[in-house]
């Protein structure tokens, strides 16, 4: 065994003790268990958080979930719980990749994985008093079931021949375990994945220094329909990250003599500040403009893709008839399983045919700024003209 290895594995080993230990003495309330002031207690609970939630112990439970040496059940052994008990049978032994795409949004193989991943987590906190007799799959197979296809929990029971309220309950623990043990896997990019991403966005309309674009869509989860796009944007921690220099701090490009920091595109509703470029309203053809208009088009594709994209997971492709919390946390698990498909190359959820969307209707996104003209708003449009001044270039 070599030394990434075996690290990934001790640390998992480590994380999977002290969880236990939690498991063995909960709190009725998480925020008082290391609630005491003693050096001893903060510095377990620093241990703790190192080990459960760093990247490193992320990256180590797929090594881990292969070695494990706990024989898994059978999914199908766990079917009998209802009428239909081998409805799905035929899904776990034949697993073509059409079945698994359209039940669950995934290959197959990525199910493998996920359901190693999850699965101390997805067995820990059973109803009290009545545990489930399921297998690690049928809760995972229940709730991507719920999250892929948006189907109402009395179809979700009548399919995997459970009750509707176990139907709800895997449901929401797969949301639950998501959204609390791997929310780093949406979260701002590193400074090194930054430079990756302007390279690419560079590569793609000749702009530089573009980190990324900013779109309303279901990602900003915990807002209702009614807030406008630039309301969500100013109470986002993005929004208060970038403006307090925690974010896009690198060292600017030079265009023309403007220095150009690091910046995202956003449409029209948004403000125009200097790390949020905008397209321009009532460009004129032909004029420089129109050049920085073409260009910014161009690089709003991926994130129109990544709606579309979003969009493929059924539960957010409908109005949720849900409470509050529940709609929230939906959200964030499809966020949060988008990206881990992404990681795996998985490109199952997918959107199929995204060069479309380069004739998609941008006119919307062209609000004038109501902004007053003061200090940085002046700096925000002598950026945008250095921009169109070169997307000018490029055109030309």
């Amino acid at each position: 065994m070599d030394s990434p290895q075996l690290a990934a594995l001790l640390s998992s080993l480590i994380s999977q003790l002290l969880l236990l230990l939690f498991l063995l003495f909960p709190s009725s309330n998480p925020h008082s268990l290391f609630s005491n002031s003693t050096p001893d207690s903060n510095f377990y609970a620093n241990l703790f958080t190192h080990f459960l939630f760093s990247q490193d112990f992320a990256a180590s439970l797929p090594f881990l979930s292969v070695s494990r040496k706990r024989k898994r059940t059978n999914p199908s052994d766990h079917l009998e719980l209802g009428s239909s008990h081998g409805r799905f049978d035929h899904l776990f032994r034949t697993r073509t990749p059409d079945s698994f795409r359209n039940h669950f949004r995934m290959t197959s193989s990525t199910f493998e994985w996920l359901s190693g991943l999850l699965e101390p987590l997805l067995e820990c906190r059973d109803p009290v008093g009545s545990p489930l007799d399921l297998s690690v799959e049928i809760r995972l197979g229940v709730g991507l079931y719920r999250l892929a296809t948006g189907c109402d929990f009395s179809k979700i029971s009548h399919q995997f021949g459970v009750s509707e309220s176990v139907a709800r309950f895997c449901a929401k623990q797969l949301c639950r375990v998501l959204c609390t043990n791997f929310r780093f896997w949406v979260e701002f990019p590193c400074p090194n994945e930054l430079e990756l991403t302007s390279s690419a966005f560079e590569d793609l309309a000749g702009l530089p220094n573009c980190c990324g674009v900013v779109t309303c869509t279901s990602i900003v989860a915990g807002f209702r329909g009614d807030k406008d796009d630039s309301t969500v944007l100013m109470s986002s921690t993005l929004f208060k990250d970038i403006e307090q220099g925690r974010l896009l701090d690198a060292p600017p490009v030079y265009l023309h003599g403007v220095a150009v920091n690091q910046y995202l595109f956003g449409h029209g509703e948004y403000p125009l500040l200097p790390w949020l470029m905008l397209p321009f309203a009532g460009a004129v053809s032909g004029s420089t403009e129109e050049s920085f208009n073409k260009a910014h088009r161009l690089m709003c594709i991926p994130a129109l893709k990544a709606i579309v994209s979003l969009r493929n997971w059924g539960v957010l492709s409908k109005p949720m008839h849900e409470e509050f919390k529940t709609a929230v946390a939906y959200i964030g698990a499809c966020s949060i399983l988008h990206n881990a498909l992404l990681m795996r190359e998985d490109f199952s959820a997918m959107a199929d045919e995204w060069e479309s969307l380069a004739s998609f209707d941008h006119r919307s996104q062209y609000v004038e700024d109501k902004l007053n003209e003061d200090s940085t708003n002046e700096k925000a449009s002598i950026i945008q003209r250095a921009l169109a001044v070169r997307a000018r270039e490029l055109h030309s």
